[in-house]
């Protein structure tokens, strides 16, 4: 324990307290609880240290991921850390102040920017800390513009982790939420819907497109009803999908949220991601986090500030829209650097490889006796079943890939969550395929016999 005061000032301290020693400010806790740890190895010096854990890290076996559900596997530009890597955007934590560098905050305008232009809405924020905080963050804004109801609708495609994450910041709230089921198509169940809408009772619906299972939810139909019943609609988006889909301000969404992972950020054992966060110019003051605009200096020169604030840190705490502590700006920037090198047709180009691979790989595992449980239109991510799909999602996992995303943790029984990025190639999918058909024939049999 290091302490920066003198034992004079201590006993000062102490004695002021009432106490006679520095152990009687823990008296009130178990004292097992203060014993050190025991069975400690000794210390080791730097060298010692740098062999133990490049030695741990040796352990780790690379996957080829066929997996998605929120996080993906898909290539980054080399010069996007590189520029990172610059001191001037490395070291900075967060805009706060005025005093922030117009460096840091041109980019994260030119972030907004081009937020705003890839979800077509007005106005976005300068990040969230991810997607589930930003559905959150949404969910409260769209009751503030609503002003009224005590519902929540949410699409049973949304992400089941970004489901969990509304239910943690409604609790205190005491909303009901209610999920609206999925029909065959595996699409979000439009007369289902509108029976729960009718009753005026509800201040936010929630969809994702693509939702969860990959599939194209009908947001032309679900945006006509949250109009005819006035209620807010957020759009959970994927930002690698709207480089070929219609923007979401094009059906008419009110917000507009997801996760910016995908664009220039690594897997990295989930984190830290990014959340991206758009909305209409009408409702720009109830949004959280804070926001860059261009202004003028006294010499009449154009100068980045903070233009919105509206936090508890910065307003009054009964004014503030939320109290989300900050933006991601390093992640925010990474995802400024994606859009900007790749470009539109480098974003599209990306989205079209990942579709076509999809298709392939899809067919091949139809051929394997897999099965799609739902018949709607998708994109690079699809559900697979078949009877041994738990026991083939662990033996492929002795052969180097991570073949999906079990499902059973979210109740759907003997369903594997399939993703396939411009990353893969075609050797790694027919390798793929070649294990799997090994494994379905040799049932029982050791997958590692197959190398």
């Amino acid at each position: 324990m290091f302490l920066p005061h003198s034992d004079k000032e201590v006993n000062e301290i102490l004695q002021r307290l009432g106490l006679s020693s520095l152990e009687d400010l823990f008296s009130h806790i178990d004292p097992s609880l203060l014993e050190p740890p025991k069975n400690l190895p000794e210390p080791k010096s730097e060298e010692e240290l740098r062999r133990y854990f490049k030695d741990l890290a040796s352990l780790n076996r690379p996957l080829v991921c066929f997996a998605g559900g929120g996080a993906y596997d898909r290539i980054i530009p080399s010069a996007i850390w590189q520029i990172l890597s610059r001191g001037e955007f490395l070291t900075a934590y967060t805009p706060y102040q005025a005093e922030a560098s117009q460096g840091t905050l041109q980019a994260l305008f030119e972030y907004q920017t081009l937020i705003c232009e890839l979800t077509g809405m007005d106005c976005a924020n300068a990040s969230m800390y991810d997607g589930g905080s930003a559905l959150a963050e949404a969910v409260l804004m769209a009751r503030a513009i609503k002003g009224r109801g005590k519902r929540v609708m949410l699409a049973e495609g949304i992400n089941p982790l970004y489901r969990q994450v509304v239910q943690t910041y409604l609790f205190g709230y005491k909303d009901e939420i209610r999920v609206v089921s999925l029909t065959e198509e595996g699409t979000t169940d439009l007369d289902r819907l509108e029976g729960l809408l009718k009753d005026g009772e509800c201040h936010a619906l929630a969809v994702q497109q693509p939702n969860f299972f990959g599939f194209l939810e009908p947001l032309k139909e679900i945006s006509h009803l949250a109009k005819k019943y006035e209620v807010p609609l957020v759009v959970v988006a994927d930002p690698i999908a709207l480089s070929v889909l219609k923007p979401p301000g094009s059906f008419g969404a009110d917000i507009v949220v997801g996760e910016g992972q995908q664009m220039g950020a690594f897997l990295n054992f989930g984190g830290p991601y990014v959340g991206f966060f758009a909305t209409k110019m009408e409702y720009v003051r109830k949004m959280p986090g804070r926001l860059v605009g261009l202004a003028e200096d006294i010499e009449g020169k154009r100068a980045f500030t903070l233009v919105l604030q509206t936090r508890e840190q910065h307003i009054r705490r009964e004014r503030a829209t939320s109290n989300i502590c900050t933006n991601q700006n390093l992640i925010a920037l990474a995802n400024l650097l994606y859009m900007v090198l790749l470009g539109r047709e480098g974003m599209r180009e990306v989205a079209i490889q990942s579709l076509s691979k999809a298709m392939y790989l899809k067919e091949k595992l139809l051929s394997l006796g897999f099965e799609i449980p739902f018949s709607g239109k998708h994109l690079w991510e699809f559900p697979v079943k078949h009877p041994k799909a738990q026991e083939l999602h662990k033996k492929l996992i002795e052969d180097g890939f991570l073949f999906g995303i079990r499902l059973d943790r979210f109740g759907y029984k003997g369903l594997l969550l399939v993703a396939i990025t411009e990353k893969r190639t075609r050797e790694e999918m027919d390798r793929l395929v070649e294990v799997l058909r090994y494994n379905i024939s040799h049932e029982g049999t050791s997958s590692s016999t197959s190398r």
